[in-house]
């Protein structure tokens, strides 16, 4: 019998180690297996019932200005052993000219193949990207692939001005361009952006995107036209509507607008899921800030906006899911399915990751990672769930504590962390955090074995190694910070009673406890689970002290 390479991956640790997780089949009610070639468990120690699933939600092919075929996408993603998986071909100028050379590409049955590819379809197709019809096989191609339980494949598509930014749409049932929405400025951005992109571009596209531009002049108004599409509901008058989908900021700061410096609308805060900071093999922490710029996250967050942190890989090649060291992201659901990934999205439930096999959870006070934790001054005690499978056991990692700052955020504590194994307490730390310092936390791992690939301007990330993930923000709402306790009076006015002392967590094995969620009875249950998890001793590096010790095993 002939292994297809699914099988074949499975069957070799090395080659198996490629992947960071690993396909599951059937449902997640129950623990599933661990993560190939690594032996990561799946199950999130923090949040039990919670389940880390691997996918890639920003990839291209040959309907914009990707190699591949379309029609082998959903299944190549499927066998590298993805579990949530999402085409999003570039939308520019849609297309204008059906008999021309953009009118008949690479669409699915088509079998175009790369020995047909010739220079003025590949720069023509590069350019105009998505356009209705394809826009519909790209659903129905979704459609066919998905398997709830087993396999999630979700269609999308990348807004792509040259100069405001590029922007994932998910779950949209219409569809829309720059040029429609007044995303692009004229003729200059389109070349623009097919410079960018590495087109190949013949006399013969430049003159017909001048032809398809002129027919169609673009309006130029700034971000509010696709803010507007993103508000309109779906099938609206004229554009249509994507009132019904979730978005994210792709690369962000590498165009010069930056979405007009990140524009807020709050009507849009809670549809605006995600944004990369792991984009191939790059580190947009740092983009633009040797040239002066604000970095992207501080620059998105400052500005009202609270997504959370994705890796993607962006990829343009025809072996979909099996390059290594490119942004990935672990997801935390309850079940394989369209409704548990946009939830898991909606909610801010996952991580970035540039390495395989890796599952990562946090929490703050008891509040998960991409969610609002009521909080004014003082410390802040963090729980961190980090599993890569044997191998990582013992592993010395460095987590940085960011809040705002400029041009990069702010190091508010860099923390030497031991990676535990599942019979140990998961990490904790505390630190001291300040709602005037920012209102958003992020927690930044890396490696201090491996030397800092992009280094910041002033050296100030230099030396804690090589990024390795991000766990969503946490956001800060003073409002929401629960009152400092009041002492009872004591029978002598003159003194105080002191505050009886706050009683120690019931140990437990940490298997049976409810998954828990962003209400007050999932915070609660989510505080049992990592007081009962107990606490790592921990050294700071630099700071010649030492936290955590109640509970805790010294790795040091």
């Amino acid at each position: 019998m002939q292994l297809s390479r699914r099988q074949f991956l499975a069957s070799t640790t090395a080659g198996a180690g490629a992947l960071l997780v690993a396909r599951p089949t059937g449902v997640l009610a129950q623990q599933l297996p661990s993560i190939d070639g690594w032996g990561t468990p799946r199950e999130s120690r923090l949040f039990p019932g919670s389940f880390c699933v691997h996918s890639d939600m920003h990839n291209h092919s040959l309907l914009s200005d990707g190699d591949g075929q379309p029609d082998n996408f959903f299944g190549l993603m499927r066998e590298s052993g993805i579990d949530v998986a999402s085409l999003t071909d570039h939308a520019v100028i849609n297309d204008l000219a059906p008999g021309s050379a953009c009118g008949t590409f690479a669409l699915p049955g088509n079998h175009y193949t790369e020995a047909d590819a010739n220079e003025l379809s590949k720069g023509c197709q590069g350019i105009s990207g998505l356009d209705e019809a394809s826009w519909q096989d790209v659903k129905d191609l979704a459609d066919a692939a998905h398997a709830d339980g087993d396999f999630t494949a979700i269609a999308g598509f990348e807004w792509s001005s040259p100069t405001l930014g590029h922007v994932n749409v998910w779950f949209s049932q219409d569809f829309t361009d720059p040029l429609h929405t007044g995303g692009l400025s004229g003729l200059d951005d389109a070349l623009l952006y097919a410079q960018n992109e590495g087109f190949p571009l013949p006399d013969e596209v430049v003159a017909l995107a001048q032809q398809l531009l002129a027919d169609v002049p673009a309006a130029g108004n700034g971000i509010v036209g696709f803010h507007d599409w993103l508000k309109a509901a779906p099938g609206a008058a004229g554009l249509g509507g994507g009132s019904d989908s979730i978005f994210g900021f792709n690369h962000p700061g590498r165009e010069p607008s930056r979405f007009e410096d990140f524009a807020f609308d709050a009507d849009l805060v809670d549809r605006a899921v995600s944004m990369e900071l792991f984009n191939k093999t790059e580190d947009y922490l740092f983009e633009l800030t040797d040239k002066g710029r604000t970095s992207p996250l501080v620059a998105c967050l400052d500005a009202g906006w609270r997504p959370g942190i994705l890796g993607t890989s962006d990829y343009h090649g025809t072996d979909w899911g099996t390059p290594e060291n490119r942004g990935r992201a672990g997801m935390y659901v309850d079940s394989l399915s369209r409704d548990s990934v946009r939830s898991a999205m909606e909610s801010r439930r996952f991580f970035a990751a540039r390495i395989t096999g890796l599952r990562l959870d946090a929490s703050a006070n008891g509040v998960r990672m991409g969610q609002t934790l009521g909080h004014t001054a003082g410390v802040v005690r963090f729980h961190l769930d980090v599993d890569r499978g044997p191998s990582w056991y013992g592993k010395r990692l460095n987590v940085q504590v960011m809040q705002t700052g400029s041009p990069l955020p702010t190091v508010v504590d860099n923390v030497e962390v031991v990676v535990p194994t599942p019979s140990e307490p998961v990490i904790s730390f505390e630190v001291p955090i300040d709602v005037a310092d920012g209102r958003w936390v992020v927690l930044r791992l890396t490696d201090p074995d491996e030397p800092a690939e992009e280094l910041s301007p002033d050296g100030s990330f230099d030396g804690f190694g090589r990024s390795v993930a991000y766990a969503s923000p946490f956001y800060l709402d003073p409002d929401l910070a629960p009152p400092a306790p009041s002492p009872e009076p004591s029978p002598d006015a003159s003194e105080p009673a002191p505050m009886p002392p706050a009683p120690e967590p019931e140990p437990t094995d940490g298997g049976s406890l409810p998954a828990t969620g962003g209400g007050s009875v999932g915070l609660l249950a989510g505080a049992a689970a990592m007081g009962a998890a107990g606490l790592l001793q921990l050294r700071r590096r630099g700071h010649g002290h030492h936290h955590g010790h109640d509970h805790g095993h010294d790795h040091d």
